[in-house]
């Protein structure tokens, strides 16, 4: 049986991006794992000078490199990504769902060109609605993360809390 993975793990693999590093979702442990790019690339050719010369706190990064190195074709696959997630259509979809017609149309013009991410969060902070977009964002990133879970066959463990709400 496939340990759970905790959505707020995978949703929080959406904003992770990194030329440095490689993130990958492990199906043995149920987590994200990050490793240097240059690491994986030494384990990967076995360049064991450079290896020995690596400072202690990086052995346990090491061992996660030959982990995925080694590993069984399916262990380790790519986690969900803000890439595939497409923020900007979740913006007009967000904007489509506004029922006040002079709020949505300040937003449709502030996502079109360069910067339409900053202006847009900045015309929905002006018009009081940084926070209801900010638990649409989350919701959709949510679904997203959960269809791609069961598209791999991974199970999940719904930890999410939603915005503004307090534990108990």
């Amino acid at each position: 049986m496939r340990p759970i993975a905790k959505l707020s793990e995978l949703v929080d693999a959406l904003e992770f991006s990194s030329d440095e590093y490689c993130t990958f979702f492990d199906r043995q442990s149920g987590n994200i794992v990050s490793v240097e790019r240059f690491l994986l690339t030494v384990v990967e050719e076995g360049d064991q000078e450079t290896l020995s010369r690596l400072p202690d706190w990086q052995r346990g990064e090491v061992e996660v490199a030959r982990s995925i190195v080694n590993a069984e074709s399916d262990r380790f696959i790519d986690p969900p990504n803000k890439f595939d997630f497409h923020e900007y259509r979740h913006m007009e979809r967000f904007i489509q769902s506004l029922p006040n017609a002079d709020a949505a149309d300040q937003l449709w013009r502030a996502i079109k060109g360069r910067g339409a991410f900053r202006r847009f969060k900045d015309t929905a902070d002006r018009l009081g609605l940084l926070e209801q977009w900010d638990r649409y964002r989350d919701e959709a990133a949510a679904e997203f993360v959960r269809d791609w879970a069961k598209s791999n066959s991974v199970p999940v463990e719904d930890d999410i809390r939603p915005r503004g709400s307090r534990s108990q």
